[in-house]
């Protein structure tokens, strides 16, 4: 396969590949980072033991790399994994526009110029983290003054803004910077959408006065594969969260959601059907004081399916977790 997805917490044996980028989540170093790209995630780990996990995207096919608007990039002749770190502090406020709205916005900007160089048009699925995330700032919160910049910039930058978007997240950290990795590529994904849920493109203004850039899933194609990445899911039903106060309520809720995603991927892919036990997890949970409950609660419904814990803020101060998953299958000819 052109892609093969390797954990630290996974038992599956790393077959040979060179990375192409991956992720450090929990307590990285500061020192040294790899040669590839590398996104590094300071949150507090939940029931791992070990205080870092590191995930990796390998491939065999050969790789370029590079910097460009201070993106670290690698890629090969299909697909292009990148990281990049904006600072705040380097972005002054003006009137009608935070600093985040403005590092928000020229983070896509620079996002999408590097993709047009590399004539890799299509951005897949992006990782989105922030500080303080449902902090209100200059009177909004900075959730949504992150949707104004990100939006901006996919129209300035002539992508679309609704329909075919990319899967994302976007987490909140404690601290640290505007914090992007993204996978793009040279053939377009398939946006896929629940039928449970309003579309997060398409959310009424009561949500902040852009609507959130994303799909709730996305089938993406390198050579020889189809890959399913499910977007940060959480308890919301139409447009609205469900289960204020009660994360067991959120987590099951979180889970139907994904089912429906993946009953609608199911009707578009290629390769044989995606299930809820293949997928590989990272959930999201607000208060470290819930993670037994929701680790029992995910238990009952994924069985023993790979999973990732993160103390880590959402994108709605009701919502208490967040899951998002993933998984790759062989094409056939």
């Amino acid at each position: 396969m052109t892609l093969q997805f390797v954990s630290s917490l996974s038992a599956v044996p790393r077959e040979t590949g060179t990375e192409l980028g991956g992720a450090l989540l929990g307590e990285p170093s500061t020192g040294a980072l790899p040669v590839w790209p590398v996104q590094r995630i300071f949150a507090p780990l939940l029931g791992a033991t070990s205080p870092v996990v590191q995930e990796n995207w390998l491939t065999t096919l050969p790789l370029r790399s590079g910097g460009s608007d201070d993106i670290v990039w690698c890629r090969n002749d299909g697909v292009l994994y990148g990281v990049l770190e904006l600072s705040e502090a380097d972005f002054l406020p003006m009137p009608g526009c935070s600093s985040l709205q403005a590092a928000s916005a020229e983070a896509y900007r620079r996002i999408f110029r590097l993709l047009d160089a590399q004539a890799m048009p299509h951005l897949w699925r992006v990782w989105n983290y922030l500080a303080d995330i449902n902090l209100e700032t200059e009177g909004l919160e900075r959730y949504r003054q992150f949707n104004i910049g990100r939006q901006d910039a996919f129209v300035a930058c002539r992508r679309g803004a609704s329909g075919n978007v990319p899967a994302a997240c976007a987490i909140g950290l404690v601290g640290g910077t505007l914090n992007i990795a993204f996978m793009a590529g040279t053939t377009p994904a398939v946006p896929v959408e629940n039928p449970r849920q309003v579309s997060a493109y398409n959310y009424p203004a009561d949500y902040g006065p852009r609507s959130p850039t994303f799909s709730r899933a996305a089938l993406v194609y390198p050579e020889g594969q189809e890959i399913l990445f499910i977007s940060g899911t959480a308890s919301i039903v139409g447009h609205q969260t469900v289960h204020p106060g009660d994360v067991v309520g959120q987590c099951r809720e979180s889970m139907a959601n994904i089912a429906a995603v993946l009953a609608e991927a199911n009707r578009l892919r290629r390769s044989p059907a995606f299930m809820l036990s293949e997928l590989c997890y990272r959930v999201y949970v607000r208060h470290a004081g819930d993670f037994d409950k929701v680790r029992a609660a995910l238990r009952t419904l994924i069985g023993a399916a790979e999973v990732v814990y993160v103390q880590a803020d959402i994108c709605r101060h009701d919502l208490l977790l967040e899951i998002e998953a993933f998984a790759s299958h062989a094409l056939e000819n």
